[in-house]
């Protein structure tokens, strides 16, 4: 059984890692702590060069093989962030690197972890598959396994942070961190006790995959579906971290995507930084749940930024959406001439832009003579679009607001 790295562990890695890896910004959000009513302290490791906290146990796990080890090699599992750290870091080195991803890895994935150097293999359709594949692949020819989590160096790796968070942010009431398999925040729990004991440690999973609130809680929800938080959809979280977080963290609380969205869309609007889900998921807990911060001083980790860019525009559209700023008018008419003329003069005289039309001839439950047009529109305020709706509905139209939720 493996043991947990102790606070000397993560202040050796601390110095290990020194130099190779960003020592990342920590700072108060103004915005962000005057909407969530607390000190809302943020830990960019978004900005890391993989532009994920990754790094910091890829590289303490790096830096302690043997030469022996070394000429051996390293292999990974992963189709994300451990991906990208292992395989620069790797590459820094000097040391030949394999990462075993699901099949159905995207494209671009699969040509940024060779861009650094490593040895691409494609097995499975799920991570399970290509995580039990790289260890047998270790097993028949000797590579070393770098865990993603699972790890006492990787562990304290990941540790390092909540040293440098304590030091930026002594009088810390709470920190917030995202979990998947758990090596965050058991590095960052095991260091911010030994620091200050009395400190809350709150982690976060997507409401999809409760993991380790099952493993460390005793229950059983149901774990599966399309999250946006990918980073930190894990079925089966790690032997030590769970032991480590069923001693030391306060509690597991569960987000849903509606929060996961709408705190990505925050920290580009408000922060200007790109978070991937998993790495908005301590913002997201804040933002489900207001009252439980409120009047605290309290920090959490922008542990991630990759996410597709195509992802990021379709939730920043629908967070335009469910502010009221962007919206889908479905307006039945006659289907004679002048009538989308006359819908366009009420969008423009309510000063409204207007960014799509359809019209539904066939698959409306209208009358034949009828038809469905849709207007897709953007204001400036959620008024405007009411003014619209009001307009038009004066005008005799019968209007109907599509809705995400």
């Amino acid at each position: 059984m493996l043991s947990p790295p102790t606070i000397d562990d993560i202040r050796a890695a601390a110095t290990r890692i020194d130099g190779a890896v960003i020592r990342t910004p920590m700072l108060v959000s103004r915005t962000l702590s005057e909407i969530i009513g607390a000190e809302v302290w943020l830990k960019f490791e978004n900005l890391q060069f993989t532009a994920a906290y990754k790094e910091r146990g890829a590289l303490n796990k790096l830096l302690q093989l043997t030469p022996e080890e070394r000429a051996r090699g390293v292999i990974a599992a992963s189709a994300g962030n451990h991906a990208q750290a292992v395989a620069y870091h790797a590459k820094r080195l000097g040391i030949p690197a394999i990462i075993v991803m699901p099949s159905a890895t995207p494209t671009v994935k699969v040509t940024q972890t060779e861009g650094h150097g490593a040895k691409v293999v494609l097995y499975g359709a799920m991570f399970d598959d290509a995580y039990s594949r790289a260890r047998e692949l270790a097993m028949e020819n000797g590579y070393v396994f770098v865990h993603p989590f699972d790890d006492p160096q990787v562990i304290a790796g990941a540790g390092t942070l909540g040293l440098e968070m304590l030091a930026e942010a002594p009088d810390l009431d709470t920190i917030v961190v995202p979990i998947g398999g758990g090596g965050l925040m058991s590095g960052i729990s095991i260091a911010a006790r030994a620091i200050k004991p009395e400190i809350e440690l709150i982690g976060v999973e997507a409401e999809l995959y409760p993991s380790m609130k099952c493993a460390i809680q005793g229950l059983h929800l149901p774990l599966g579906g399309d999250t946006l938080a990918e980073g930190i959809a894990v079925k089966h979280p790690g032997e030590l971290t769970s032991r480590i977080l069923k001693d030391l963290a306060s509690d597991v609380m569960l987000v849903p995507e509606r929060d996961l969205e709408r705190a990505v869309a925050m920290l580009v609007g408000i922060e200007k930084t790109v978070v991937e889900g998993a790495g908005a998921a301590g913002l997201a807990a804040m933002l489900a749940d207001p009252a439980r911060f409120a009047g605290k001083k309290v920090a959490t980790i922008l542990c991630g930024g990759n996410i597709d860019t195509h992802l990021l525009a379709n939730v920043l559209v629908r967070d335009l959406v469910r502010q009221g700023r962007v919206a889908r008018l479905r307006v039945a008419v006659h289907d004679q001439p002048g009538a989308l003329a006359a819908i366009t003069a009420k969008v423009y005289e309510a000063g409204v832009n207007v960014i799509d039309i359809k019209h539904s001839r066939i698959f409306t439950r209208l009358p034949a003579k009828d038809t469905m047009i849709e207007v897709e529109c953007e204001a400036r305020d959620p008024a405007s679009i009411d003014d619209v709706v009001a307009r038009l509905e004066a005008a005799g139209f019968v209007v109907e607001r599509a809705l995400l939720d």
